[in-house]
């Protein structure tokens, strides 16, 4: 009767190892899909293209005149998610310590259920409360006094603000990355073992000394891993930052001016793909989304290389 049970555990055991290996492969296997059918529909576009597409200006779709540069999304993009990350991380982070080393529980309790709404908010929602209501604050608190004192003097200041430009949705892509990433931040402090906290504070260190020395060191990996979640999003967002860049095409788009509209790649795919007139178009909307794959993948593999060089191995302990 024994055998019976233990032979039915094995066929058990058998059964979940092929499931967690199909789920595995299933993975893979989207992965490939999505790099085949971006690859495939850009290759044109590359041929026509070459390292030009990486580095040219040039946005035109007229048929007879084609010119395809991606240059002014990448660093629409790149420039909008650094901003979002400057601004959105360190104010995740306080949140996130307020919440798990400071607030009672009759206030981190709800504080963290609205934190965790907000994360569930739809992106669009941002976008529109951006457009009709916080670019007015962002240009009459911040982009018309900097104008007004330094526009000409300096040409970092120099382009009238309109509220539409890359330093607007910078700001706001922040706004949005901060629920999802202190709530991160919070669950990784709270994972810290409480012996940690004691044996800082046995050692005489004030609550900002045990956090700095006893919580940041322990939690450092979860906690870049959480910037870089962050980071992800903002790189991939598509709707907020539609409504609010300005949207500016070819040289126009690279940012001169802290004021200037720009433009990010998956704006760009979203404002045109639907309008796109030639096979030749097509491919270099969906160049756009390869070349935003490839800056997603290589952010990634950089964070784990990083998150693997600060994590640290010894006595068989891993930190």
């Amino acid at each position: 009767m024994s055998s019976f049970f233990l032979q039915g555990k094995r066929r058990g055991d058998k059964i979940f190892y092929i499931v967690t290996i199909g789920a595995a492969a299933y993975t893979l296997l989207m992965l490939a899909l999505i790099v085949y059918t971006v690859g495939d529909g850009s290759q044109k576009i590359f041929s026509f293209e070459g390292i030009k597409f990486f580095t040219g200006t040039n946005w035109n779709s007229v048929e007879g005149r084609e010119s395809f540069g991606a240059l002014p999304y990448i660093i629409g993009t790149l420039i909008s998610s650094g901003i979002a990350v400057a601004i959105g991380v360190p104010i995740s982070l306080g949140i996130a310590v307020f919440l798990s080393e400071m607030a009672s529980s009759k206030i981190s309790a709800p504080l963290s259920f609205v934190i965790e709404l907000l994360a569930a908010v739809p992106s669009i929602i941002y976008g529109l409360w951006a457009l009709f209501v916080f670019r007015f604050w962002i240009l009459n608190l911040i982009e018309m006094p900097l104008y007004n004192a330094f526009g000409k003097s300096i040409p970092f200041f120099g382009v009238t603000p309109f509220g539409l430009d890359w330093f607007t949705a910078g700001i706001v892509l922040g706004i949005m990355i901060i629920p999802i990433v202190s709530s991160i931040c919070r669950e990784v402090m709270r994972a810290v073992p409480n012996t940690q906290r004691e044996a800082a504070y046995s050692l005489g260190a004030t609550r900002w000394e045990t956090v700095r020395i006893a919580i940041f060191p322990y939690a450092k990996s979860g906690i870049l891993g959480a910037a870089m979640l962050g980071l992800g999003r903002a790189i991939g967002e598509t709707m907020l930052v539609t409504l609010i860049i300005g949207n500016a095409i070819g040289a126009a788009a690279i940012p001169t001016s802290l004021f200037s509209p720009s433009q990010t790649l998956s704006s760009l795919i979203a404002n045109e793909f639907n309008e796109a007139s030639s096979d030749l178009h097509l491919s270099a909307l969906i160049g756009l989304g390869a070349v935003l794959l490839i800056i997603t993948m290589v952010i990634n593999i950089g964070a784990r290389l990083l998150v693997s060089r600060m994590v640290k191995v010894s006595a068989g302990v891993k930190e």
